[in-house]
């Protein structure tokens, strides 16, 4: 790997887009898994989930 020292107009024409495409991925993820969770919680037949604050859900 070459190593090349680069001026200030250099510098600040060099354009990074990867913490933006890393963000959108996740969001991406984090949604489908969501998603899929509300999924299974509607189709299921009966089951029981406890959400935080202490809500308990049952369903048959």
């Amino acid at each position: 790997m070459k190593y090349e020292i680069m001026n200030e107009k250099e510098l600040a024409e060099e354009v990074s887009g990867a913490a933006i495409t890393l963000s959108a991925v996740m969001a991406v993820l984090a949604a489908a898994v969501v998603a899929v969770v509300v999924y299974k919680l509607f189709v299921s037949k009966k089951g029981t989930t406890t959400v935080p604050g202490g809500w308990k859900f049952t369903w048959n």
